[in-house]
């Protein structure tokens, strides 16, 4: 059977050389974004897999989002940042996933969401500790992957209102910037990973329940799991695992490393 070539899938016209250098330009052929006019949110499908990728697109128009896809890493880093979204397949001919979501999140805070056929518990805190706000496994159903792509909108926008910075003793959060630093050393975090530590900051020497962290940073609609993950992760990126206690059966709070 003849595929026919989707017009919302796009091939670059040379791959980009190693080491990555990562490009301003926006998607080749795409109109110039005007949000104002969108009825919904842009979002950059990534997948080598041109079937899959042409029919995620398809749907995601469905729901009134503006979605192009790519099959190739190369083509990801020249068009992401036209993005409210990127959702990426690890499996790309020409680069690996997470080398992919590397590049990106050293230079933007442009929300990533992995989905992969992946399904190991090392890939997944690989793929977080790259840089993904989430990590979706193939195959998943599109109810599901359309309220984790809200999820993460959400927690890209919230941060809290009333406090500007919070210090503990040498862990230092701008919330404005949303720059973390210990010892005076900048701590690259994800976004999930920051909203989490601030709101433990934000209850110094107090137990925040699982089930609040779920509202507030996971939308309520993660797993205890995720949590767990998240914050070993985040221990690890803070350098002690100190810095953040686990009250069994309760919650976790901020420590003193």
């Amino acid at each position: 059977m003849t595929q026919i070539p989707s017009p919302a899938l796009l091939e670059p016209h040379a791959p980009v050389p190693h080491p990555i250098r990562l490009v301003k330009d926006g998607v080749p052929g795409s109109a110039p974004r005007t949000t104002a006019s969108l009825p919904g949110r842009r979002i950059l499908v990534v997948d080598g897999d041109g079937d899959v990728a042409d029919s995620l697109v398809t749907q995601l128009r469905r729901h009134g989002h503006e979605s192009v896809g790519v099959r190739r890493g190369s083509a990801a880093l020249q068009a992401y940042e036209e993005m409210d979204l990127v959702l990426l397949d690890l499996e790309l001919p020409d680069l690996d996933g997470l080398e992919v979501c590397r590049a990106i999140r050293s230079v933007s805070r442009v929300p990533v969401i992995i989905v992969t056929a992946r399904q190991s518990e090392l890939d997944c805190v690989l793929g977080l500790q790259a840089g993904a706000d989430d990590y979706v496994t193939k195959p998943y159903g599109l109810r599901e992957l359309m309220a984790r792509i809200e999820a993460v909108m959400r927690r890209a926008q919230w941060q809290p209102a009333a406090v500007q910075e919070i210090r503990r003793g040498p862990l230092h959060i701008d919330v404005n910037s949303r720059e973390v630093t210990v010892e005076g050393v900048e701590v690259a975090l994800t976004r999930k990973e920051f909203d989490l530590l601030c709101l433990l900051a934000s209850h110094p020497d107090t137990v925040v329940p699982r089930k609040q962290l779920l509202q507030q940073v996971w939308g309520d609609s993660w797993s205890r799991r995720t949590v767990d993950t998240h914050v070993s992760s985040l221990r690890g990126k803070l350098g002690d695992s100190g810095w953040i206690v686990t009250v069994r059966g309760v919650g976790f709070k901020l420590g003193n490393a």
